[in-house]
Order: structure tokens, then sequence, then C-alpha cells
């Protein structure tokens, strides 16, 4: 696990400095403590900083071939590296170490840029080949490893966080679409970065950069599978087949020359790693909770009890979160604008197991898999709700409204107007209306600029991955697309940065390809059963998880961001979105965030992630100094495309 970082001159004549590639590695340090490792050679240069994993004497990077024509940097882990060895030594490739690194050195010379098809793990790779002066740069195919890059003036400069690009001066004009995307999702969907001129390599991809030109294309695409006889194949066939990759993918990953644990929530997804550890390895389990004082966002006794049941070597802290020292640290991790406020118990949680691992399992992917968002729920309901007679179609949306707005975990009243909000509209829509922050209305109060082109519709996120999916059952639809959008640029963003600020490697058996390529063959009616989300994965973990682990509803990571903003934050909102502030920054009206928050605070109307979001991106602004230069102020944003569907 490193953190990597380089940079390619197209005018060969020109040399990369070694002191850059140090000091972009430098602002990565927290990625790989262990140790630093470069290589510059004429046009190129690449760099990491190592935290020390598997073959702790011999794995330093840079790797390179026998004749030191191919060099590699890489972040991650390869678990099938001790499999795909011997054939690379039948083939006559000489290994000089036991890293899973130098397979990737004599996976390329035998396959080309198809050589990640071979690789089973998490990674984000620069490889450089001298014979050909050609950069290559790959990402894992779900994206658990991060990787951008930005081309500009005659160069290609990338690294693992978007901080080592501003080393080379990078310019920091912001995408106006990157920041509307942001205020409808709270997180920046790939390809796009919050600067206009950086961008993400996207999950299963491989960029190519020769001679000046750069080529990207995708060496892995997830198929929906789901065939006329997958509805007929008997249920106990699918749950045998689960368990049997599920356990494989639990084993590769523990795969370690450190001490490992496990992240334990009391949740079906986190219980389910400590079931399969028990099941493929004899080694006692560490495993790490965390809880509030607030009892209705602590899940402490479910953890402890998960904990009970499989005697791990437990630990667990109540936290009371220090929002105001922890925010700009936050923003400093993430680079960009992140507003997933669930990133704080990630934070502390992985402080908490860096105390006694190095490595973590953790449970992501679960819910976009194995349908346990409520959002698939809410599908369901809104269909049923579609065949109401109009007369208590209409009253619903009169009556949700009167609810009074309560700030406890995941209340009734907020989930019963954000499912009015997205019920009468084509699912697709609904699917978006359920997770928007700012809706379109919303902005054109909030804006104070004008773009040169018209702001795209941020659904195009959505509707580019329904559109590869469209021959499948909306359920799988649903599911696709939070696969591809919602887990690369939001959960694992999150607990990507958040355990590497603490120099943890976290590890997603639920992540494992040939597991998410099982998942998309299952049959929506094994998905989600009714109303009961993670049906066949219950099933397949009925014999092994305690029923009440089971039947629990999902409670999500959450903090108490509401009572926050209206009590132990009252002040500093106030004070990060002053009027002088929000003008100086000439891109949101101060009147409308004023309102916003009056509202929250009077608790009129739950506006807890818009105020997040934009306290966030507040900080954010004034940390990296972003320029605003493209932006013309106005008294409001006037580039607004149409919806293209229009309610039922």
């Amino acid at each position: 696990m490193c953190g990597i970082a380089g940079k390619l001159h197209f005018d060969t004549t020109r040399s990369v400095s070694p002191q850059l590639i140090r000091d972009m590695c430098a602002t990565i340090v927290h990625r790989g403590p262990d140790d630093e490792g470069i290589y510059t050679d004429g046009p190129v240069g690449l760099g990491m900083r190592r935290l020390s994993i598997i073959d702790l004497a011999g794995g330093q990077q840079p790797i390179a071939n026998e004749d030191q024509t191919v060099w590699v940097v890489f972040n991650g882990e390869i678990y099938n590296y001790r499999e795909l060895r011997p054939g690379l030594e039948a083939k006559g490739h000489h290994f000089a170490t036991n890293s899973d690194t130098e397979v990737i050195v004599h996976l390329y010379e035998e396959f080309g840029e198809r050589f990640a098809e071979h690789l089973r793990g998490m990674f984000a790779i620069a490889l450089w080949d001298k014979t050909r002066e050609t950069l290559v740069l790959v990402r894992d195919r779900l994206g658990k490893k991060p990787l951008y890059y930005a081309e500009h003036e005659g160069r290609l400069v990338f690294g693992s966080e978007l901080k080592t690009l501003l080393v080379d001066h990078i310019p920091r004009d912001i995408d106006p679409q990157a920041l509307h995307e942001f205020l409808s999702y709270n997180y920046i969907p790939g390809p796009r970065s919050i600067f206009r001129v950086a961008k993400k390599l996207q999950p299963g991809h491989v960029l190519t950069a020769r001679r000046g030109r750069l080529t990207i294309a995708p060496y892995w695409q997830p198929e929906l599978a789901i065939k006329p006889e997958s509805r007929t194949r008997p249920v106990a066939s699918y749950v045998e087949q689960l368990t049997e990759i599920l356990k494989d993918s639990v084993r590769y990953r523990l795969i370690s020359d450190v001490p490992l644990g496990v992240f334990l929530s009391g949740g079906v997804d986190s219980s389910t790693l400590v079931a399969m550890m028990r099941e493929v390895s004899s080694e006692r389990i560490k495993s790490f909770s965390i809880g509030f004082e607030d009892e209705s966002f602590n899940e402490l006794p479910y953890a402890r009890e998960v904990a009970r049941h499989f005697e791990t070597d437990h630990y667990d802290l109540v936290v009371k979160p220090d929002a105001l020292d922890l925010l700009p640290k936050l923003v400093r991790f993430f680079d960009e604008p992140f507003a997933d406020s669930s990133a704080i118990p990630v934070y502390y949680l992985s402080e908490l197991a860096r105390r006694h691992v190095t490595v973590a399992l953790g449970g992501d992917g679960g819910d976009e898999l194995f349908a346990g968002y409520e959002t698939y729920a809410a599908y369901k309901m809104a269909e049923w709700y579609r065949r109401l007679p109009r007369s208590l179609r209409n009253l619903a949306p009169r009556l949700v409204a009167q609810l009074p707005v309560s700030h406890a975990k995941v209340s009734f009243d907020y989930k019963a107007k954000r499912f009015i909000q997205g019920a009468l509209l084509p699912p697709e829509r609904g699917h978006y209306a359920w997770k928007e922050i700012f809706s379109d209305e919303m902005k054109k109060q909030l804006y104070a600029f004008t773009t040169a082109e018209p702001l795209q519709d941020p659904f195009q996120v959505f509707e580019r991955e329904f559109a590869a999916c469209r021959h499948a059952p909306m359920l799988s639809q649903l599911q696709y697309v939070d696969q591809r959008v919602y887990l690369p640029d939001d959960i694992l963003v999150k607990v990507d940065r958040m355990s590497m600020a603490h120099s943890l490697e976290v590890r997603a058996p639920l992540l494992d390809h040939k597991l998410v390529e099982f998942a998309l063959t299952i049959p929506p009616e094994l998905q989600l059963k009714g109303l009961k989300k993670k049906y066949l994965l219950k099933r397949a973990l009925a014999h092994h998880l305690p029923a009440k682990v089971l039947s629990r509803k999902k409670a999500g990571f959450n903090v108490p961001i509401p009572s926050w903003l209206r009590h132990d934050l009252r002040d500093y909102v106030q004070d990060v979105m002053s009027e002088r502030r929000l003008r100086e920054q000439g891109l949101f009206d101060p009147g409308y965030v004023h309102q916003l928050i009056r509202d929250h605070q009077d608790m009129k109307v739950d506006y807890s992630r818009n105020l997040w979001g934009l306290l966030v991106f507040t900080l954010w602004h004034d940390a990296y100094g972003a320029a605003t230069q493209p932006y013309a102020n106005a008294s409001s944003c006037q580039h607004f495309p149409a919806r293209k569907e229009a309610a039922a």
C-alpha cells in the first residue's frame, strides 16, 4: 500500500527533476510513512511513498524488469500474485523480490497494456516502458484506489491525491460543471475533479501516454447478465455459490506480513466478514468499532454482540467528535469538496484500528451488490404508490409536509419527505431525486454567477450508466448505477482518504471483482424480496450469523449533523459562511444561504445535507485558494437545462 506520483514531459529533450518528484511524494507521506522511492530518466519521473505490508524487506519501489527497461510504482495490493508468479517464471522471467509489485512488470512484458486483466486486487499503477517511451496508468476495476491526472502545457502529471498535482502548479480554475454536480451529490463524480484541468482516471480503465498523445480505454466493464434461466435456478444453488465466493474473497485478503483486523459495525456486511474470517482462518480476529453519546446514532451494542458471538479481540470507543478541529483536517485530506459526513466516524474508526493493526477489512460494497439501501425499497414502494387513487396520491404530499422536523437518525419525517419527492417520477429520475441535495430550483436561488456555456443536468451522470444497462430489470439497473457512481466516487473515496490519513490499509472483500460479476447475475427477486433487503446474502449467512444481526434494520454510519448545525456548530456556520466571505468568494448568494441556515436552525426544514455541503465547500475554497475568475457575478444563474422527463 502506497501513494504514487509522477510526471512525463511530452518533449523528450526535457528532463524531470528528482526534487519535484520528492516534493510531490512529500504531500502524501501519510499514505506511505515507511519508505520513499524515486525513479527519473529524462522526460519521466516516478515516485512512491510506501506503507510496508508484503515482503517488508524486499518490496521497495520503483521495481524494474531484468534489463531495467520497464519500471513500475503502484498503490494497492495484488492478491493473486503468488498464483501468477509460477506461470511467469515458466516463461523465463526472473524475480528479484517476493513482492506483489514485481509481478506487474513481467505481466506487462507478456500482455502489454492488457496486463491488468490478470490482476485480482486493488490498485493504481504507473508503468514506464523505456523502449517504447510509453507511460501507462491503470486503475482497479471498482475504483478502490484513486488516481488523478492532468495534461497541461506539454506535460502529464499524476498522483494518488489531487494535492500531488498542485505541486507542479497546475491551474486551480474551478470547473463549474464539477461544482454544479457537487451541489447535487455532495461529492464530485468522475472523471471530473473540482479543477478544470485535473481528471480522475475512471475505474477499470487504462491511460496510455506516448509521444504526446493520450488514449484512455476500459479493460473491464461490468455486465448485468440476468438471463431467463437465472430466474429458475434454485435458491440453494445461489446460496452455495455465494458462500464459496465470499470465503475465497476473504481468504485472499488475509495475506499480510503485518497485523490485520476488521471494521465491525454489527450490521450484516461487516458481520459477514467476521463470519467468513472465522471460517477460513484459525487466527484470532481483532475487531474495531466506534459509537456516539447520542443513542440514536450509537451501534456499539450490536457490534459487541457480534464480537462476543465470534470471540474476537474487540476494541471499541465512544467518541464525541470535535467538528471544529476535525473539519479543516478533512478538507485537506480530501483535496476537493467532499461532503459525506460519515467520513467523520470512518476517520475515528481508522484512528482506533491503527493503534493495533496496519491492515483492516471493511464491508464496503454490500449495499450496492445485494440491495441494501432504503432507496431500493423506496423504488418498490413507489410502484405501489403510483397505483393508488389520484385523490390519495394528492393527499399524501400535503400530509407529509405537515410532519414536524426531527433531527434524529434517519427520522420518519425525513424518509417520508424524501420518498414523496421522487415517488411519482420515472424510476431513474426518482432514484436521482432521493439522492439529490440541491435541486435545480434551489440552485437558481443559490448561484451568484453565470457561465459561458450552459451547465448540464447533473442527472446525466446517472443517465450514462442507465444507458449501459437498459436491458436489465429496473432494480438491477438502480444497483448497477450505484456501483458505477456512488460507490467509487463517494463510498470508496471516503474510506481511502480517512484510512490513509492514519496510514491504515483497508481491504474490501465484498468488492472482489469475481464476487461483483456473480452479483450481477442475481435476479432482482432474490435481492429484494418484498421489502426485505439483502435477501440472498442473508439466506447465505443464516447459519453463520446471530438472528438478531440478520433481522435488524439498516442503520448506516452516520453522525448527528442536523443537531450539530443547530447547537455545537451554530456560531461556526455563521462565521464560516458570513456575508463578507460569501461575497468575496463570488459564487453563492449570501441572502439565500443565510435563509437556509435560519430555516434549519429554527427547525422549519432539515437542510443539514445542503448546509454541510456549503460549509465544506467554503472551507475547501479558503484552504486551496481556488480561482473563481471563470465566473461572472449575477443575481442568479440562467443556464439550467430543462428536465427531460416530467412527473408521471
